[in-house]
Protein backbone atom coordinates (compact mmCIF):
# COMPACT_ATOMS: atom_id res chain seq x y z
CA UNK A 1 0.00 0.00 0.00
CA UNK A 2 1.73 3.09 -0.95
CA UNK A 3 1.67 6.03 1.63
CA UNK A 4 -1.37 8.46 1.26
CA UNK A 5 -3.47 5.74 -0.01
CA UNK A 6 -7.02 5.08 1.45
CA UNK A 7 -7.97 1.46 2.54
CA UNK A 8 -10.75 -0.78 3.78
CA UNK A 9 -10.29 -2.87 6.76
CA UNK A 10 -9.30 -5.69 6.04
CA UNK A 11 -11.29 -8.95 6.79
CA UNK A 12 -9.65 -11.44 9.81
CA UNK A 13 -7.13 -13.45 8.16
CA UNK A 14 -8.20 -17.43 8.53
CA UNK A 15 -5.51 -18.68 8.98
CA UNK A 16 -4.97 -16.44 12.78
CA UNK A 17 -8.05 -18.11 13.95
CA UNK A 18 -8.19 -19.83 16.86
CA UNK A 19 -4.80 -17.90 18.32
CA UNK A 20 -4.92 -15.40 21.35
CA UNK A 21 -2.19 -13.06 19.97
CA UNK A 22 -1.46 -11.08 23.54
CA UNK A 23 1.11 -9.01 24.81
CA UNK A 24 3.92 -10.43 27.64
CA UNK A 25 1.60 -8.62 30.20
CA UNK A 26 -1.75 -9.66 28.91
CA UNK A 27 -0.50 -13.17 29.55
CA UNK A 28 0.70 -12.52 32.90
CA UNK A 29 -2.31 -11.17 33.57
CA UNK A 30 -4.30 -14.41 33.00
CA UNK A 31 -1.59 -16.16 34.57
CA UNK A 32 -2.02 -14.53 37.70
CA UNK A 33 -5.65 -14.53 37.90
CA UNK A 34 -5.31 -18.25 36.81
CA UNK A 35 -3.19 -18.94 39.63
CA UNK A 36 -5.17 -17.24 42.19
CA UNK A 37 -8.29 -18.98 41.67
CA UNK A 38 -6.54 -22.71 41.72
CA UNK A 39 -4.52 -22.07 44.91
CA UNK A 40 -6.02 -19.16 47.04
CA UNK A 41 -10.08 -18.32 45.75
CA UNK A 42 -11.08 -22.14 45.31
CA UNK A 43 -10.01 -23.56 48.62
CA UNK A 44 -11.28 -20.97 50.26
CA UNK A 45 -14.44 -21.68 49.12
CA UNK A 46 -14.19 -25.20 49.39
CA UNK A 47 -13.63 -25.02 52.71
CA UNK A 48 -16.86 -22.92 53.29
CA UNK A 49 -18.99 -25.37 51.22
CA UNK A 50 -17.12 -28.46 53.47
CA UNK A 51 -18.41 -26.37 56.84
CA UNK A 52 -21.98 -25.88 55.37
CA UNK A 53 -22.18 -29.36 54.28
CA UNK A 54 -22.12 -29.98 57.65
CA UNK A 55 -24.91 -28.01 58.92
CA UNK A 56 -27.65 -30.15 58.24
CA UNK A 57 -30.52 -29.57 55.57
CA UNK A 58 -28.29 -28.82 52.13
CA UNK A 59 -31.34 -27.36 50.28
CA UNK A 60 -32.21 -24.52 52.76
CA UNK A 61 -28.40 -23.88 53.66
CA UNK A 62 -27.71 -20.15 52.03
CA UNK A 63 -24.24 -20.68 52.76
CA UNK A 64 -23.79 -24.16 51.03
CA UNK A 65 -26.06 -22.84 47.91
CA UNK A 66 -23.72 -19.85 47.39
CA UNK A 67 -20.44 -22.04 47.50
CA UNK A 68 -21.68 -24.41 45.48
CA UNK A 69 -22.52 -21.50 42.90
CA UNK A 70 -19.36 -19.80 43.78
CA UNK A 71 -17.52 -22.91 42.95
CA UNK A 72 -19.07 -23.57 39.54
CA UNK A 73 -18.57 -20.17 38.58
CA UNK A 74 -14.94 -20.41 39.84
CA UNK A 75 -14.24 -23.46 37.61
CA UNK A 76 -15.62 -21.92 34.71
CA UNK A 77 -13.29 -19.48 35.35
CA UNK A 78 -10.78 -21.60 35.50
CA UNK A 79 -11.69 -23.58 32.36
CA UNK A 80 -11.61 -20.30 30.08
CA UNK A 81 -8.52 -19.11 31.55
CA UNK A 82 -7.13 -22.50 30.92
CA UNK A 83 -7.77 -22.30 27.43
CA UNK A 84 -7.04 -18.84 26.68
CA UNK A 85 -3.22 -19.47 27.84
CA UNK A 86 -2.76 -22.47 25.97
CA UNK A 87 -3.85 -20.79 22.77
CA UNK A 88 -1.54 -17.47 23.18
CA UNK A 89 0.54 -16.21 20.47
CA UNK A 90 2.63 -13.66 22.61
CA UNK A 91 3.85 -10.71 20.36
CA UNK A 92 6.38 -8.40 22.44
CA UNK A 93 5.74 -4.72 21.08
CA UNK A 94 9.39 -4.11 21.95
CA UNK A 95 10.68 -6.55 20.06
CA UNK A 96 13.32 -5.39 17.61
CA UNK A 97 11.76 -4.64 14.00
CA UNK A 98 12.82 -4.05 10.12
CA UNK A 99 11.68 -2.97 7.16
CA UNK A 100 7.75 -2.94 7.07
CA UNK A 101 7.12 -4.69 10.22
CA UNK A 102 8.66 -1.32 11.62
CA UNK A 103 6.81 1.48 10.11
CA UNK A 104 3.52 -0.33 9.59
CA UNK A 105 0.71 -0.83 12.47
CA UNK A 106 0.77 -4.58 13.40
CA UNK A 107 -0.54 -5.89 16.40
CA UNK A 108 1.27 -4.36 19.58
CA UNK A 109 1.65 -1.42 17.71
CA UNK A 110 0.66 1.94 19.52
CA UNK A 111 -1.11 4.65 16.70
CA UNK A 112 -1.99 8.18 16.36
CA UNK A 113 -4.46 9.40 14.56
CA UNK A 114 -7.17 12.06 13.52
CA UNK A 115 -10.53 12.19 12.22
CA UNK A 116 -12.23 14.48 9.81
CA UNK A 117 -12.55 17.04 12.52
CA UNK A 118 -8.81 16.82 13.25
CA UNK A 119 -9.08 15.70 16.91
CA UNK A 120 -6.37 13.12 17.35
CA UNK A 121 -6.44 9.87 19.16
CA UNK A 122 -3.47 7.29 20.27
CA UNK A 123 -4.65 3.83 21.06
CA UNK A 124 -2.58 0.43 21.50
CA UNK A 125 -3.41 -2.60 19.55
CA UNK A 126 -3.71 -5.73 21.91
CA UNK A 127 -5.55 -8.63 22.54
CA UNK A 128 -9.04 -9.54 23.23
CA UNK A 129 -7.92 -10.22 26.90
CA UNK A 130 -6.20 -6.83 27.05
CA UNK A 131 -9.33 -4.31 25.74
CA UNK A 132 -8.69 -1.20 28.23
CA UNK A 133 -10.82 1.48 26.93
CA UNK A 134 -9.63 4.08 30.27
CA UNK A 135 -5.61 3.32 28.67
CA UNK A 136 -7.04 3.40 25.01
CA UNK A 137 -6.35 -0.57 24.64
CA UNK A 138 -8.51 -1.62 21.67
CA UNK A 139 -8.79 -5.16 20.26
CA UNK A 140 -7.24 -6.35 17.21
CA UNK A 141 -10.12 -6.94 15.85
CA UNK A 142 -12.25 -4.55 16.96
CA UNK A 143 -13.54 -2.39 14.31
CA UNK A 144 -11.04 0.58 14.36
CA UNK A 145 -8.26 -2.39 15.55
CA UNK A 146 -9.22 -3.72 12.08
CA UNK A 147 -9.10 -0.29 9.85
CA UNK A 148 -5.56 0.63 11.58
CA UNK A 149 -4.08 -2.69 10.59
CA UNK A 150 -1.25 -2.43 8.35
CA UNK A 151 -1.20 1.06 7.50
CA UNK A 152 1.29 3.57 7.92
CA UNK A 153 2.07 7.33 9.12
CA UNK A 154 0.42 9.39 6.29
CA UNK A 155 -2.48 6.75 5.37
CA UNK A 156 -5.85 7.58 4.95
CA UNK A 157 -8.43 4.81 6.21
CA UNK A 158 -12.14 3.94 6.49
CA UNK A 159 -13.34 2.94 9.63
CA UNK A 160 -16.83 1.24 9.75
CA UNK A 161 -18.62 1.72 13.29
CA UNK A 162 -21.40 0.92 14.36
CA UNK A 163 -22.56 4.32 14.30
CA UNK A 164 -21.40 4.90 10.59
CA UNK A 165 -18.53 5.35 8.68
CA UNK A 166 -15.44 7.13 9.52
CA UNK A 167 -12.02 8.49 7.40
CA UNK A 168 -9.40 8.86 9.88
CA UNK A 169 -5.82 9.64 9.31
CA UNK A 170 -2.80 7.99 10.44
CA UNK A 171 -0.17 10.37 11.86
CA UNK A 172 2.17 8.15 13.61
CA UNK A 173 3.25 4.40 14.35
CA UNK A 174 5.19 3.77 17.04
CA UNK A 175 6.39 0.10 18.82
CA UNK A 176 6.97 0.86 22.85
CA UNK A 177 6.08 -1.46 26.29
CA UNK A 178 2.06 -1.22 26.52
CA UNK A 179 1.55 -1.44 30.53
CA UNK A 180 -1.33 -3.82 30.97
CA UNK A 181 -3.03 -3.64 34.55
CA UNK A 182 -1.61 -6.33 36.68
CA UNK A 183 -4.49 -8.92 38.21
CA UNK A 184 -5.28 -7.66 41.64
CA UNK A 185 -6.87 -10.27 43.94
CA UNK A 186 -10.56 -9.20 44.42
CA UNK A 187 -11.62 -7.19 47.49
CA UNK A 188 -12.78 -9.46 50.39
CA UNK A 189 -12.52 -12.54 48.26
CA UNK A 190 -10.50 -14.68 50.57
CA UNK A 191 -11.40 -12.69 53.67
CA UNK A 192 -15.11 -13.35 53.15
CA UNK A 193 -14.71 -16.86 53.17
CA UNK A 194 -12.86 -16.82 55.86
CA UNK A 195 -15.34 -14.80 57.67
CA UNK A 196 -18.19 -17.17 56.98
CA UNK A 197 -15.76 -19.66 58.40
CA UNK A 198 -15.68 -18.25 61.75
CA UNK A 199 -19.06 -17.76 61.84
CA UNK A 200 -19.57 -21.07 61.54
CA UNK A 201 -17.38 -21.81 64.14
CA UNK A 202 -18.66 -19.41 66.52
CA UNK A 203 -22.54 -20.50 66.06
CA UNK A 204 -21.15 -24.21 66.73
CA UNK A 205 -19.53 -22.68 69.73
CA UNK A 206 -23.04 -21.14 71.04
CA UNK A 207 -25.06 -24.14 70.30
CA UNK A 208 -22.32 -26.62 72.16
CA UNK A 209 -22.85 -24.09 74.76
CA UNK A 210 -26.96 -23.99 75.19
CA UNK A 211 -26.68 -27.66 75.11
Amino acid sequence: MRRGSTRKPERDDPATQGKNYITPGGLQRLKDEHRFLLTTDRPAVVEVVAWAAGNGDRSENADYQYGKRRLRQIDGRIRFLTKRIDAAEVVDPEAPRTGQARTKAYFGATVRYANTTGAERTVSIVGTDEVDLSRNHISWVSPLGRALMRSAAGDSVILQAPGGTEHLTVLEVRYERISVEPFREPAGSEESAKRRGRRGTHDEEETKGRN
